[in-house]
């Protein structure tokens, strides 16, 4: 059998503009009311964020000062995974199109996330992305589970998914971050990195995957057509 594990925000959903209208509040929040900023375009934002330039660094380059700075990293932490932000996230370009293609190749397919159960549903029903993945093939954080870091988080589900799925001849993970490569290189699973996340190909690399890709549909078609591989 074979099996594809897949991360949720990056290959299957957009979140660019959820953090970007986060970085706009916390900017408008954070600023005095007299206070000159200079609020970045989404193009420039977005690429810091796949860079991993840090928040402080992101609110100095938009005109606030050191403290403000703190005050914009933390009020973004707490803001980022909140309800009303999700509305804003939409279905990566083709990603319903590679899913359908999964299902009808009949791979075992799952989903390994860092959402938590409420904002996994949320984002299933609005987007109707249940169809995909049976409950048994769900794994994300508890409502109430205390975040580490998410290479150290990520692991952990993966370690939990490997005990309880049936065992699989061939299994392979795609993802946008450091963690998803860690998590399956830690268990010697076949790692595809998409450049359609929050990490540029720089930083993927910086953590070797197998390969990457441009996004979820050329993963997929990778994964079922083996021969391609190099």
């Amino acid at each position: 059998m074979l099996r594809l594990i897949t991360d949720f925000d990056g290959p299957i959903i957009d979140v660019s503009e959820r953090y970007y209208r986060v970085y706009q509040f916390c900017l408008e929040k954070t600023r005095r009311r007299d206070q000159v900023v200079q609020q970045l375009p989404k193009a420039e934002f977005w690429q810091l964020k796949r860079s991993r330039v840090p928040e402080k660094q992101i609110a100095l380059n938009s005109g606030l000062d050191e403290a403000q700075a703190q005050e914009f990293a933390q009020l973004r932490r707490q803001t980022v995974h909140t309800e009303p932000y999700f509305n804003y996230d939409t279905l990566a370009p083709g990603a319903v199109d590679a899913l359908l293609k999964i299902q009808q190749a009949g791979i075992d397919l799952a989903v390994m996330t860092m959402r938590r159960v409420r904002e996994l549903d949320y984002a299933f029903k609005k987007n109707d992305l249940g169809r995909f993945f049976p409950e048994n093939r769900c794994y994300c954080l508890s409502n109430d589970y205390v975040k580490t870091r998410d290479i150290e988080d990520k692991p952990l589900l993966m370690a939990r998914a490997l005990q309880e799925l049936p065992p699989a001849t061939d299994i392979w993970m795609v993802g946008d971050t450091e963690a998803d490569i860690t998590a399956a290189k830690n268990y010697d699973i076949k790692v595809i990195a998409v450049e359609s996340g929050i990490r540029d190909r720089t930083q993927l690399e910086l953590y070797h995957p197998d390969l990457i890709v441009k996004d979820f549909s050329a993963a997929v078609d990778l994964v079922l057509k083996p021969k391609h591989l190099v």
